[in-house]
């Protein structure tokens, strides 16, 4: 139980400082959302779906080598500047062939047709430069913050993200509002607040840029992180491939599926706006995974690893339950809820015809959330190149899926697909995981948990519940004696589970 705390320390920590970056950071969704209309956001979204594609190459999958490897004090810092030698490299060969690819890059974000903003004088050129930019700084920081992870700064690393959420609130506020700026004032912000990031953390691992080449660890380190690479990729084409599927329905696809006349962009915009509701299992699985990886490392040696980590897996589920029994039992509140300074609500209400997307959103960050935990396993034992296969597959059934779907059913089509992509690399990555290294978890109780989650939720929305005729306090008892019952299934309160699988 004491490591057991321990992981619940750092997850606190870390997700004390999420909760408050992407609280703070949330603020930006009802100021852009208020100012800008979907046509405009919907541009947003396409460039941040480019910018987490390619996110993926210019780090490398370096941030889970050092993971792996940066243990060894002794070597720590020759390792570390090896890394950062490579990911410079990376960053100015990438961003030399991209600058070269503009002209079709930005006609896909639909950049090419922006015009120069008659205040800031910035145009899409611009803003595929900050893009470029973010990229960059963002790459060069991840391992630094990797290492702040693995030594247990969890309080350098939370004060180092709170500082980069209040600058880019801070210039979202003083562009847009105070100068009149436009959605390029997004992106300039995204990029000011990245630099300090970088700035700030290489203030404190300062030392550790100063070790020598290592040339002989370079192939380890390619070695063990490649196959993150199509893993990343395919983790990133699950959340981001729909928006440019959606840009590809015409107005005649769109005006059968919804019957209105909106443009492409315009419902990528109300698609990206909801999306974001979805941030708050997001977060839960973010903050989890912060504490989850550093911890089953140092605990991978001990004799009670499988049990410990079993018993972890069955405490996530219960916090992820929670999050998605709250945020879909009261998201017309949540979304309804008043933002004074700018006169309108957390989402504008020109967005709220996406809602029903959220549902599907929730449960398939809780799968992302089983990929995390089956993960241990894999990670310990070496046997990564799997994680490409598993998740090759997911990108194929996101693809499938998304083409299935997406003509008939818009935007509910692209949130299914993305369900459906994270439950098959969950189960995958379950199934080979045992193979490796077993843990007993039990399956049964998880499952359950989920499924009773999620019919709790459909039986609500499909009778209509969730208008005017079920009130608040009603909706609050639903979703206190729904949370009880996840508890007793995962904790057997009863006794009944416990004594079925005393191990778990």
């Amino acid at each position: 139980m004491k490591a057991l705390k321990h992981l619940f320390s750092d997850t606190l920590i870390y997700g004390i400082s999420s909760v408050l970056a992407r609280f703070i950071n949330y603020l930006l969704v009802p100021l852009h959302t208020g100012l800008f209309n979907p046509e405009a956001y919907g541009v947003v979204g396409l460039v941040y779906a480019a910018i987490g594609l390619l996110q993926v190459v210019f780090t490398f999958g370096m941030e889970s080598s050092y993971l792996r490897y940066g243990k060894e004090d002794n070597k720590t810092a020759n390792l570390f500047s090896t890394i950062q030698r490579l990911l410079i490299l990376i960053s100015l060969v990438l961003t030399v062939l991209l600058w070269l690819a503009y002209d079709p890059i930005a006609e896909w974000l639909s950049l090419s047709a922006l015009p120069a903003h008659p205040i800031s004088g910035l145009d899409g050129g611009a803003i595929f430069a900050f893009m470029l930019a973010i990229l960059v700084t963002d790459a060069l920081a991840i391992v630094p913050f990797a290492e702040l992870r693995l030594r247990n700064r969890a309080m350098t690393f939370a004060g180092i993200k709170l500082v980069n959420v209040w600058v880019n609130l801070g210039l979202n506020v003083l562009l847009i509002l105070a100068m009149g700026w436009g959605i390029e004032a997004i992106f300039a912000a995204n990029f000011a607040a990245s630099l300090v990031s970088l700035l700030l953390v290489f203030v404190v691992t300062r030392s550790l840029w100063m070790g020598a080449w290592s040339a002989e660890s370079v192939g380890m380190l390619f070695l063990f992180a490649w196959p993150f690479i199509p893993s990343g990729l395919a983790h990133v084409v699950n959340e981001t491939l729909d928006r440019f599927f959606l840009k590809s329905l015409d107005a005649q696809q769109i005006m059968a599926i919804y019957g209105f006349d909106w443009s492409a962009d315009y419902l990528v915009g109300i698609y990206n706006a909801c999306y974001k509701l979805a941030v708050f299992m997001l977060l839960l699985v973010q903050m989890y995974r912060m504490a989850w990886q550093p911890f089953f490392m140092r605990e991978s040696e001990g004799k009670q690893a499988p049990e410990l980590f079993a018993k972890a897996f069955n405490y996530f589920n219960i916090g992820a339950a929670t999050v998605f029994l709250f945020v879909a039992l009261f998201l017309q509140w949540i979304v309804a809820i008043p933002i004074p300074f700018l006169g309108t609500t957390l989402i504008d209400q020109a967005y709220w015809s996406g809602l029903g997307i959220v549902p599907w959103l929730l449960m398939a960050y809780w799968f992302q959330g089983w990929y995390v935990n089956f993960s241990a396993g894999v990670f310990i034992k070496e046997k990564t190149k799997r994680l490409a296969q598993i998740t090759g597959v997911g990108a194929v059934v996101t693809i499938v899926l998304n083409l299935l779907l997406i003509r008939t059913l818009g935007m509910e089509g692209a949130a299914l697909a993305t369900l459906g992509s994270y439950g098959v690399m969950a189960f995958l990555l379950y199934r080979y995981s045992q193979q490796v290294m077993f843990i007993p978890y039990n399956m049964l109780r998880n499952i359950l948990t989920m499924i009773l989650s999620l019919g709790l939720v459909l039986l609500i929305n499909q009778g209509h519940l969730d208008e005017e005729g079920l009130n608040f306090w009603l909706t609050v008892g639903i979703f206190l004696m729904s949370v009880l019952g996840v508890v007793s299934i995962q904790t057997g309160l009863f006794g009944y589970w416990n004594k079925k699988n005393p191990t778990t």
